[in-house]
């Protein structure tokens, strides 16, 4: 099979930091780019994910949106009914609205929380799989568990493509050394989303949204497997981060999302 031909892809989260990469770098590779936020953004839609009639007119519409790049929803720890709100039934509307118009594509913006609470493995051992179980660290990370779950339903119940992207830590460079294993470049993130859109022999995928880190304790031979090759390595930048004091977080994946100020109550309580 011959990859897919660049097409329009509607990108939910258009406004966020992941989002404005995407939005300044698909096009280079050919992709059209429709927009879809709840904060206004150039050339977009302004639409809430539960605006069901809002969703369909953006994957109706001319032209034809091939594929959703799903980015929307609470990016970090919050409490349940917000989670919910956003990155579950939000995200139910978003496949359903996907599946009514007959696209079959979807990248999904899952996350390392998914399995937080896995042990960092020593530099020697074998690599982490994207396909991990889940050990969530937040109600977060329990939402993109359901995410993946969710996107392995429409995959297997109607047929769709779904590649759920368990990104590491995005910035434009890399904050502290905790993160130069997981860092994911926007130059990367470009990357990774355009070998996902491409792919002729996904079905469902899970796959590591990091870059080429030296780094890296997780195996990037699923996201490999679809196309995707970073291009990018944080070490370029570890010679001017500063050694962090130790930290009981540190010897787990999720890091400090991982620590007692992110339970639930605790939670609450800040909100």
């Amino acid at each position: 099979m011959t990859a897919a031909s660049p097409g329009t892809v509607l990108l939910t989260g258009a406004a966020g930091s992941i989002g404005s990469a995407l939005r300044e770098g698909l096009p280079s590779l050919g992709w059209a780019v429709l927009p879809l936020d709840r904060e206004p953004v150039p050339g977009g839609m302004v639409a809430e994910l539960a605006d069901t009639a809002a969703l369909d007119r953006a994957l109706t519409g001319e032209p034809r949106p091939t594929a959703v790049v799903h980015l929307a929803g609470v990016p970090s720890e919050a409490p349940w009914p917000v989670i919910r709100d956003a990155n579950v039934d939000g995200l139910v509307q978003v496949f359903e609205a996907a599946r009514r118009a007959g696209v079959r594509r979807v990248v999904y913006a899952s996350s390392n929380h998914v399995s937080g609470f896995t042990p960092v493995p020593s530099p020697d051992a074998v690599p982490l799989p994207a396909d991990l179980a889940p050990r969530p660290d937040t109600l977060y990370g329990v939402s993109k568990a359901f995410g993946e779950a969710l996107g392995r339903y429409y995959a297997d119940r109607y047929g769709m493509q779904v590649a759920c992207l368990r990104i590491g830590n995005f910035t434009e460079r890399p904050d502290d050394r905790r993160t130069l294993a997981m860092w994911l470049s926007p130059g990367d993130a470009v990357r990774l989303v355009d070998a996902c859109l491409r792919a002729s022999a996904l079905t469902f995928a899970i796959v590591w949204g990091i870059s080429a880190n030296t780094r890296r304790t997780c195996d990037l031979a699923a996201g490999r497997a679809l196309g995707y090759e970073p291009r990018d390595d944080s070490e370029a930048y570890a010679h001017s981060l500063d050694e962090p004091q130790p930290d009981p977080s540190d010897g787990l994946l999720g890091g400090g999302f991982t620590s007692p100020g992110f339970g639930i109550d605790e939670v609450a309580a800040r909100s």
